[in-house]
């Protein structure tokens, strides 16, 4: 998964549980649909997670195609937030701590919230 957040203009997250099974149409759908935001703008990071929490997958249109991105820890599962129905913007600080496996909205340091439920 990309690090550096600055390679985005903004990144949205999916809160709640996305069918992981969809592919670039399906969730270019559900961030149309559903969260009524536009899957074509260029830059934007959509961020998805299914119900095991183990797995994410991005969405990213580049101006001429989608980039499909899909990501399984090996170990552990993000810190995802689960108020269903909802797409959140995420700034740089939330996207870094949801990369390396930590709560993005957590006011525990990153090293307690490992060992946090």
């Amino acid at each position: 998964m990309f690090k550096d957040p600055s390679e985005f203009r903004r990144i949205y997250i999916a809160c709640g549980y996305t069918d992981l099974r969809y592919g670039v149409d399906g969730l270019a759908n559900l961030i149309q649909g559903i969260y009524h935001l536009d899957p074509f703008d260029e830059g934007t990071l959509f961020l998805f997670c299914g119900r095991r929490k183990d797995r994410i997958k991005g969405l990213l249109w580049e101006g001429d195609g989608f980039l499909l991105i899909y990501k399984r820890l090996a170990n552990g599962r993000y810190q995802w937030p689960r108020s269903e129905m909802e797409m959140r913007q995420m700034n740089a600080d939330q996207y870094r701590r949801l990369v390396t496996g930590f709560a993005i909205d957590s006011t525990i340091h990153p090293s307690a919230a490992r060992y946090a439920g």
